[in-house]
């Protein structure tokens, strides 16, 4: 950034300012809140990230410096529930994500599936995508999850959200856009499974036996220093 574009010592000392102010109302609205998603804390929380970017960069560009802190963005995390407080209906939207591992143990099951059911015709276990529409069609969702492996299927990611209404749907009416329609503020809440939350702990685990060797190969190296010990003096004594 050229000096002529870099902020004034007096803007970022008004952002300075603007975040102190955001503080308090952040604080204030946490003090005063009405319920766990009080859409006040939820507010000030916004307005306070806001702030705090703003300062954090202006602090960077005039004086090549940064904050000590980091606030996470609203898109972080879903925005506090505004549906219904006594839901007449709920829609339950579930995605899981499967790499097809073993094709060939799939074709079988989607050939024991056809032989079993005895139609005639061309067969549609001769395909992988064939298969996939006969198991599909065969097994729930649910039971397919939980004997994936049987089916040459490797899990990948998962989500399910929970959204309230106050009417059922109309028959018919989402099926061709099932997703379209999501409000975030009508969750009631969210589960995810990832790969990604198995390889932060994998990390863990991994520094916790690093030490552990470490600290097994430093008491291994003492023995044996005690051991040459012994010896030397078993020498001299002879």
């Amino acid at each position: 950034m050229s000096d002529a574009a870099q902020p004034t010592a007096a803007e970022v000392r008004a952002a300075a300012e603007a975040v102190k102010t955001a503080l308090d109302r952040h604080l204030a609205a946490v003090e005063g809140r009405s319920g766990e998603d009080d859409p006040a804390v939820y507010e000030a929380f916004n307005q306070l990230a806001a702030a705090a970017e703003v300062y954090d960069e202006l602090l960077y560009d005039r004086y090549d410096e940064v904050t000590p802190f980091e606030i996470p963005g609203a898109e972080d995390a879903l925005p506090p529930y505004a549906g219904p407080e006594e839901p007449n209906a709920l829609s339950v939207l579930i995605r899981r994500d499967y790499a097809v591992a073993e094709p060939q143990r799939l074709l079988a099951q989607a050939q024991r599936i056809e032989a079993a059911e005895g139609e005639d015709g061309p067969a549609a276990s001769g395909t992988t995508h064939g298969a996939l529409g006969l198991l599909f069609g065969e097994f729930e969702p649910d039971e397919i999850a939980s004997r994936h492996k049987e089916f040459g299927l490797e899990e990948g990611d998962s989500t399910l959200w929970v959204m309230a209404a106050d009417e059922p749907a109309e028959p018919g009416e989402w099926l061709e856009a099932p997703f379209e329609q999501v409000d975030p503020q009508q969750v009631v809440c969210r589960f995810d499974v990832s790969a990604v939350f198995d390889d932060v702990e994998d990390d863990d685990v991994e520094e916790d036996e690093e030490d552990d060797d470490g600290e097994g190969l430093e008491e291994g190296l003492t023995d044996l220093d005690e051991d040459e010990d012994l010896e030397r003096l078993d020498a001299d004594r002879r």
